[in-house]
């Protein structure tokens, strides 16, 4: 594996660097908001921005915590250490399950359910981005004034009285004014992160002024420890308490990563590999895990942030990696003082970032399924759980796909009197009111013939007027499901017993293949009623119509002739 490539070892080291100082501040505040503490923020971002750049599908990423990751992070702790005997089996639950969601996003990368992502509508990505940059924002409004955020959402609501009524002022003032340099700074110049020049400038006030504001407090300095205990506990139980969490990790660490490759594809005009990218951000994972870090993925701001100063390899993500980790072994004790309300500030930054404003601003001028979903996910995703809003959104989007699908293809699908398709001189390829034309119907398929379909597929020949053949056009019919399948052998069968004529006309190969495993070919529609065309088929229509008419006249003046 090359990871050195001496034309862009400049632009990497610059880029690696500039994404390093924009991740410094946002590790932190992940690791203190998770509840696990600034340096857990910093480990995971030193352990996954190396190993994901080494062995990911995404050479320009810049992978670390992420708003997603610790919001679900977040939950998991808190969920741990109640249900846990101790603290310490506590955080070595949270620890497991970190790992085991990088065990399983290797699992995904392996078994290649990376491109799966392409088919995850955009509205439930909206939704689901949004309702995590709501949830970023509401659990940082506590901090933002000087208390302790709840670990729930209800809960901010809930006890919001509490906050409102005790405002630490200097706290909300030095958020504030995060918050403000954040968004103006640009203005000036956007050579330095304004993030950054937001943290230190800010957390210098408390030191020349008196302030009685919560802190993040003491970071352990130096290397640190590989914990091998979070296995001591591992057995049956612990596994079935810590496998949907990591499930939910996995899935919505494989899904924020591949996002951001896209967007890095589309910068670059590069192609990432996306089954390898969530195995390196699986050994990422692990990774952090295994030194108590937080879990994460790739970060679409630093990412942009890296190939805009120059980054072009995976050298720069390690770049970035090690100038976290000589910042963690140099600056420790600084770090300690940084005020919680500036922590905050930063953070109700990025949920605003976060949110789909474009997506949610169209709301009203989306079809109405694709609105529904996305409100849905968004509600879902802020006050049950996330896996939960990402399910439901997709059976969501699936039911109304399925029944927009089922709609057009009622509209599509046709069955008309022949004598409705003349050529211009009242007659179709031969066929004519005297061969009783206007009692041979033409059923046209376009599209799939499937379950959503089948009910109102059958209806229609139910009302049907009696009918001396019927010419099914399969030329533009993709493939049909079990449900259609059955759904047409029914029909054939009701229009055999009637003795009216059935002929197939235009059959794709894999169609075809369906009919004659069912039998449909050849018990219910002989061999010679099948066609490559349809002109084939109103050919033999013309021919034999005419003989049973002429049989039929044969018969009437018989009868006639024995009155």
């Amino acid at each position: 594996m090359k990871l050195l490539n001496t034309s862009t070892i400049k632009g990497d080291l610059f880029g690696g660097i500039t994404a390093g100082i924009v991740a410094l501040p946002l590790a932190m505040a992940f690791g203190v908001q998770s509840g696990l503490g600034a340096e857990a923020g910093l480990y995971g971002a030193i352990a996954i921005g190396i190993v994901a750049a080494i062995f990911g599908g995404t050479k320009t990423q810049i992978s670390g915590p992420t708003g997603p990751m610790t919001v679900v992070s977040t939950l998991i702790a808190a969920s741990a250490m109640q249900q846990a005997p101790s603290l310490e089996a506590g955080v070595a639950m949270v620890f497991l399950t970190f790992f085991i969601g990088g065990l399983l996003q290797i699992l995904f990368g392996v078994t290649q359910i990376g491109r799966l992502v392409q088919f995850i509508p955009y509205p439930v990505v909206s939704g689901f981005m949004s309702g995590i940059g709501l949830i970023i924002i509401l659990l940082q409004l506590f901090p933002l004034v000087g208390h302790a955020s709840p670990g729930k959402i209800v809960d901010v609501f809930i006890t919001a009285t509490t906050p409102l009524q005790n405002i630490n002022w200097p706290a909300l003032t030095l958020g504030l004014l995060t918050i403000a340099i954040i968004y103006a700074f640009p203005r000036i110049t956007k050579a330095v992160p304004s993030t950054l020049i937001a943290l230190i400038v800010v957390s210098l006030i408390p030191q020349f002024l008196s302030m009685d504001i919560p802190k993040i407090g003491d970071i352990p300095e130096g290397l640190p420890n590989l914990n091998l205990g979070i296995f001591s506990d591992l057995n049956i139980s612990t596994l079935s308490l810590v496998l949907v969490p990591a499930l939910t990790l996995a899935a919505l660490g494989s899904i924020d990563s591949l996002l951001t490759s896209v967007v890095a594809d589309n910068i670059t005009k590069t192609k990432h590999n996306s089954n390898r990218e969530l195995i390196g951000q699986g050994l990422g994972n692990m990774a952090a895990a295994l030194i108590g870090g937080l879990p994460g993925a790739g970060a679409t701001m630093r990412t942009v942030v890296n190939v805009r100063s120059g980054g072009r390899t995976r050298i720069s993500g390690v770049v970035h990696g090690l100038f976290l980790l000589v910042v963690l072994l140099g600056l420790g004790k600084y770090a300690a003082e940084i005020p919680l309300s500036v922590l905050a500030g930063i953070l109700i930054t990025v949920g605003i970032g976060i949110i789909d404003y474009k997506g949610l601003g169209d709301l009203l001028k989306v079809p109405k399924a694709d609105a529904v979903v996305k409100i849905a996910v968004v509600v879902i995703t802020v006050f049950v759980d996330l896996l939960w809003a990402v399910g439901i959104g997709l059976i969501l989007s699936a039911l109304f796909f399925v029944k927009r699908a089922a709609e057009q293809g009622h509209e599509a699908s046709t069955m008309d009197p022949v004598d409705d398709r003349t050529d211009g001189n009242g007659e179709l390829k031969g066929l004519s009111h005297t061969h009783h034309a206007d009692q041979v119907f033409i059923q046209e398929f376009h599209g799939p013939l499937f379950f959503g379909f089948s009910s109102k597929f059958q209806e229609q020949f139910s009302k049907s007027p009696n009918m001396k053949a019927v010419v099914f056009r399969f030329k533009h019919m993709s493939f049909a499901d079990q449900s259609g399948l059955y759904a047409l052998m029914d029909v054939i069968r009701g229009l055999n017993e009637s003795n009216t004529w059935v002929l197939f006309c235009g059959l794709r190969g894999n169609v075809k293949e369906q009919f004659v495993k069912l039998k449909i070919i050849p018990d219910l529609v002989p061999e010679s009623h099948c066609f490559n065309d349809f002109e084939a088929a109103t050919a033999w229509l013309a021919k034999n119509l005419m003989k049973k008419n002429t049989e039929g006249n044969k018969a009437e003046q018989v009868v006639e002739k024995s009155n």
